[in-house]
């Protein structure tokens, strides 16, 4: 389906170019979005009558979402979450939390506008996208811990995972001596009395 940009699509084009796209896409999302109109004569010449007064309206909001992206850019935000020793997650973080966790630090974001290739597994760092406009898009930290302090050792520099690996590297290091002396002393009980060296 042959349809006129609205404004600018990722991956597809910018104000006023015809783009081939599938129906579905088309009648699902660009169309209800308010972001293409059908490219048919009448839409085209629609469009050019128009065409000043859409790309100053996408230049209006071009503007909102980089003055919001300046205050953004940058922000960090902690959400606790339970996991395991080895740190990785009993869920998941979803674009949906980030989303929650910016609003509730009085930022505008849109679960849409958050962009995440896959739901976040482990606890950590993470950088994020955040796509306020086409042509806006601003990078967040999403500090993923179990516990307040974890939050505030990751945010000071502490790699947390490395710190509980070592400690596990550790544990099992002591539980392996006392085993080898569990062992030592089980073999001396166990030898005859007679054949000590």
């Amino acid at each position: 389906m042959q349809v006129i940009l609205l404004e600018r699509v990722e991956k597809l084009g910018t104000i006023g170019d015809e783009v081939s796209v599938k129906n579905g896409f088309a009648r699902n999302y660009l169309f209800p979005k308010g972001k293409a109109l059908l490219a048919n004569a009448a839409n085209r010449a629609r469009f050019e009558a128009e065409r000043e007064i859409i790309e100053k309206r996408n230049a209006e909001a071009r503007e909102a979402a980089a003055r919001e992206g300046e205050t953004l850019d940058g922000e960090s935000f902690i959400l606790i979450r339970a996991a395991g020793e080895t740190g990785q997650l009993y869920g998941s973080v979803q674009a949906r939390d980030i989303s929650d966790a910016a609003k509730d630090a009085g930022y505008k974001v849109a679960r849409s506008q958050v962009r995440l290739d896959q739901p976040i597994k482990t606890i950590g760092v993470h950088d994020v996208e955040i796509r306020l406009h086409a042509e806006v898009a601003v990078t967040i930290r999403v500090n993923v811990a179990r516990t307040r302090d974890e939050a505030e050792r990751q945010a000071a520099g502490e790699d947390i995972l490395e710190t509980l690996q070592a400690e596990q590297r550790e544990a099992d290091a002591e539980r392996a001596g006392e085993m080898a002396e569990a062992q030592a002393e089980m073999a001396d009980q166990m030898a005859p009395e007679g054949e000590e060296d």
